[in-house]
């Protein structure tokens, strides 16, 4: 049993993305910030965000009415205050980003000066989306990542897992920091801090189908839920409607902005199809588009559905999705002239951590931002461009809460010892990666798009027997990446099948067809953990 490797710093960032890359540039001018990837810092959801951020910055548009919208998309359990509270320090949060040097599409307004071009999507009633071309989640990224790593007080670790936040043995509240395995060396280490903020994203790699990065897989959720945090909502899982299919194309969206400057879904022949599902069309919220994706595929007992745009002109496309273009050029498809073949894939986890208006958790002094928490934003649907902006907004939330506790005691509690002297290396990999792929198999198969009781009971039982088999292997073995992501993943697939059965009804993301109907009162599934040992298994 060796003492690990301790670092320490004011405040813990896990994640380097929109929110984990904001929060910290906005407390680094007052104290020490280490942030911390398990991957590249640039490998996360928000480069590969394309669509945009909502604001309202057309005078024509209204809070109000960005308000409204979100509240009618998430179904009617959005928290009200949440949303206006955003949607009320968008544009000032937005301003945050152009002056850190993002770079936000322009055009000429009707006197010949300049504006931002703002371009409309799902669910929106207004042009208030900002976007850079069709790659906004890599503007920001970069942008955002080149402050940071310009700044004397921001330290960065790429290729650091965290497996476990620590709280302390005298006050299960306050979190004393987080053991981390450190890839290069192979090794779990400390990071020891006054605060700590989640920022890892979400959990769509619990499914077969996804538009995630490999690393979306569910690791602040699971570290929260095992520490003593509540989570709400997590049977709300977006499926974006529009994934490229094709065989080469892993993970590559098509953008729902695509939809809101007049491209159409339709079959194979080119008959439309959404007219029979919703009034609005293209423009549903995204659950109504993917639901019917999928009810049109199972019906035909077809491959996918097409989006086409060909019927604007060709110049109006490339410049507006050069992105998109390119890359369905490149597999043969010129969506000037052909339909892009698309399928549902899972996108977005609306439910999370629970956190208040400052983005503070359960824990004392931890806090969670981003896809990874409820903040009650979203509800039962997430609103297309309101998740990069829900980054930035409740990052600078947690930043200013965090700013004005920094002179609060600091505990000198000592960590626990990391023991891995009854643990040996794994000699059969194969283990990992067959119940990694059952799961994701069976979550798609009777948890995805639609539910049913049955399903939903299958599920669980296999979710039991892979967890005894993974907790078994976790004391046994080292930790590898696949091991902590596999049983990070396997605590946050039971959450979404618990908040899954605790809702008698069909609402938003969340379809049932035992349950078709909305009950006449809802709100949000909150699960609370019991806590059985405060004590890590490989800790002493």
């Amino acid at each position: 049993m060796n003492q690990p490797v301790e670092y320490s710093c004011d405040v813990l960032v896990i994640g380097s993305g929109a929110a984990g890359l904001s929060l910290a540039l906005k407390l680094a001018q007052h104290c020490q910030v280490v942030v911390i990837s398990k991957s590249k810092m640039s490998e996360g959801s928000t480069k590969y965000a394309q669509g945009g951020i909502a604001a309202v910055f057309d005078e024509e548009d209204s809070i109000a009415s960005h308000v409204q919208d979100t509240m009618l998309a998430g179904a009617g359990i959005c928290d009200q205050d949440i949303v206006e509270f955003t949607a009320q320090n968008a544009k000032d949060c937005m301003n945050w980003l152009i002056d850190t040097g993002v770079d936000f599409d322009e055009e000429t307004d009707a006197q010949g000066g300049t504006r931002y071009h703002l371009t409309r999507e799902g669910g929106h009633s207004h042009r208030r989306i900002l976007h850079a071309a069709d790659a906004t989640g890599k503007a920001v990224q970069y942008t955002l990542s080149e402050a940071v790593q310009a700044h004397p007080n921001i330290t960065l670790m790429e290729g650091f897992n965290a497996i476990d936040l620590i709280t302390s043995q005298n006050n299960s509240k306050q979190c004393l920091g987080c053991y981390v395995w450190n890839r290069k060396i192979e090794q779990v280490e400390v990071i020891r801090s006054r605060f700590v903020t989640l920022a890892t994203g979400g959990a769509s790699k619990v499914y077969q189908y996804t538009s995630n990065p490999d690393i979306a897989s569910g690791d602040g959720i699971a570290m929260a839920w095992r520490a003593g945090c509540r989570v709400a909502n997590m049977e709300f899982n977006q499926f974006h409607p529009t994934c490229l299919y094709h065989p080469q194309a892993k993970n590559f969206l098509i953008t729902e902005a695509l939809r809101g400057e007049g491209a159409y879904l339709c079959h194979a022949d080119g008959s439309r199809f959404m007219h029979k599902f919703d009034e609005r069309l293209e423009l549903a919220p995204r659950d109504i588009v993917a639901r019917a994706i999928d009810y049109e595929m199972k019906r035909l007992g077809a491959d996918c559905m097409f989006l086409d745009i060909s019927h604007k002109p060709a110049e109006f496309v490339i410049k507006h999705f050069p992105n998109i273009y390119k890359k369905c050029r490149s597999l043969g498809i010129d969506i000037t002239r052909d339909p892009i073949p698309v399928v549902p894939a899972a996108h977005y986890s609306c439910g999370g951590v629970m956190t208040d208006k400052n983005a503070k958790t359960d824990l004392d002094n931890v806090y969670a931002i981003g896809e990874v928490a409820y903040t009650g934003l979203h509800g039962a649907n997430r609103m297309a461009s309101n998740s990069l902006l829900e980054c930035v907004v409740f990052a600078h939330a947690a930043a200013k809460d965090i700013l004005s506790r920094l002179n609060e005691e600091v505990s000198n509690e000592p960590i626990r010892a990391w023991d891995e002297s009854r643990v040996s290396d794994s000699d059969e990999e194969v283990v990992i990666q067959h119940n990694w792929h059952e799961l994701r198999l069976f979550m798609w198969d009777y948890v995805g798009i639609v539910r049913t009781n049955k399903r939903l009971e299958r599920a669980m039982h296999r979710i039991e027997l892979l967890k005894q088999e993974v907790q078994e292997y976790y004391a046994h073995f080292r930790v590898s990446n696949n091991l902590l992501e596999l049983r990070n993943l396997l605590t946050v697939a039971e959450l979404i099948v618990r908040c899954a059965m605790e809702r008698k009804e069909s609402r938003g993301l969340h379809y049932n067809l035992d349950y078709p109907d909305q009950l006449a009162e809802s709100g949000p599934t909150v699960l609370s953990p019991t806590i059985v040992s405060k004590t890590h298994p490989k800790t002493h």
